[in-house]
């Protein structure tokens, strides 16, 4: 039985993760899990799944777990980053899964990997942010994204070396304005914005969505986790999102992963992985009718050149990138900034920052902080 701690279990992908589990529930066993906001839903996890060890945000957030258990015995609390870092080391849990969004997740995911855990992750930003911390682990690592997954899958399928790698293709929607006249961007609202045409995600990465800024980010993780060049990475405006990414060979094959656009099948077989298990998420390719691909359009969507440019840059301009949009999001979604500002914010905070090459841990803890103070000073 697979023991499985899961961080962010009441995020989109903590949610699905633990739907997963229970239709295998005499094959895994859940021994931690961590929240940050949502403990009326955190209550019913630990209700269903009886986790020895939960972390929650704060000392105030523990006392409203406490309140909606109801007298229901408590597990053990752990509390904030500290405890959050200390669950993801247990030696309870073999498998760690990352559902957490944002930068939040790097330190608790570099922890599990030195600690020899198996980590499954759809934190991006843990590859954008510290890559070259991230790479002596490669080998522990499965991921969940469904674009990643899906090259995975396919260089798992093929089983050939990753020098006959052309090219990678990484499949994005376009999100909820992909045809909204381009001057009509700085008006859409937050509501519209989140309103995703396929898939159910958390805000932030919604957002990132309908500014592309997420396929950015994903072009960078997939140079770190399958080790090629940004040159070897494209991407193009799948609006279907049935075909999830596909790798191209230099004898010219192609070999593309499918499935309806629903996240518990990369979770599914990242779970089982290296085995497939009978599933209910089956695609019925006479149902999709057609399948379109484009190039997305540069003047719709500055944050992929904005991705690129500080990915080329390398070193901590990436940090810069992530941190920047992380508060540009949060901004637009607080009713500070137009959808249209957020490619600014993260420009200008990219402008002000001199490149260091090869920033440790602790340094790139200190650039997003700094980076935050001073997008925030923007937004305001």
């Amino acid at each position: 039985m697979k023991t499985i701690s899961v961080l962010g279990a009441t995020g989109s992908i903590g949610t699905q993760t633990l739907q997963v589990i229970h239709t295998f529930q005499e094959k895994f066993r859940i021994v931690a899990l961590s929240a940050g906001n949502n403990m009326a839903l955190l209550a019913e996890q630990i209700r269903q799944f009886q986790p020895p060890q939960v972390c929650v945000s704060t000392p105030e957030k523990a006392a409203e777990l406490e309140f909606f258990l109801h007298g229901h015995s408590l597990p053990q609390l752990l509390i904030g980053e500290e405890g959050l870092s200390e669950l993801a080391q247990d030696s309870a849990s073999t498998c760690v899964v990352v559902g957490l969004s944002g930068f939040k997740g790097l330190v608790p995911t570099l922890k599990a990997l030195e600690a020899g855990k198996q980590v499954l992750t759809a934190n991006k930003e843990t590859f954008v942010t510290a890559g070259h911390l991230i790479r002596p682990f490669l080998d522990q690592i499965i991921p969940l994204d469904s674009e990643h997954s899906a090259i995975f899958q396919c260089l798992q399928g093929c089983g050939r070396p990753k020098t006959e790698i052309h090219k990678l293709t990484l499949t994005a929607s376009g999100g909820p304005f992909l045809n909204l006249p381009l001057n009509q961007l700085g008006s859409v609202t937050v509501a519209q914005a989140l309103q995703h045409p396929n898939w159910s995600m958390g805000n932030k990465v919604t957002i990132d969505s309908a500014t592309m800024m997420n396929k950015g980010l994903e072009r960078i993780e997939a140079t770190v986790l399958f080790q090629v060049n940004l040159d070897q990475v494209d991407i193009v405006v799948h609006p279907q999102s049935i075909v999830h990414s596909a790798v191209s060979f230099c004898d010219g094959s192609m070999l593309a992963q499918l499935g309806l656009p629903d996240m518990r099948t990369p979770i599914q077989y990242g779970l089982t992985y290296p085995e497939r298990w009978s599933g209910n998420l089956h695609l019925d390719l006479a149902a999709c009718s057609r399948l379109d691909f484009m190039t997305p359009e540069p003047e719709r969507f500055p944050c992929l050149a904005l991705a690129e440019e500080a990915a080329r840059q390398g070193g901590s301009m990436t940090v810069v990138l992530n941190a920047a949009d992380e508060v540009a999001v949060e901004a637009f979604i607080q009713g500070q900034i137009s959808f249209t500002e957020i490619p600014k914010m993260i420009e200008h905070a990219l402008s002000r920052h001199e490149k260091i090459s090869n920033p440790n841990l602790q340094e790139i803890i200190d650039l997003d902080q700094t980076t935050r103070q001073q997008s925030l000073l923007l937004a305001r």
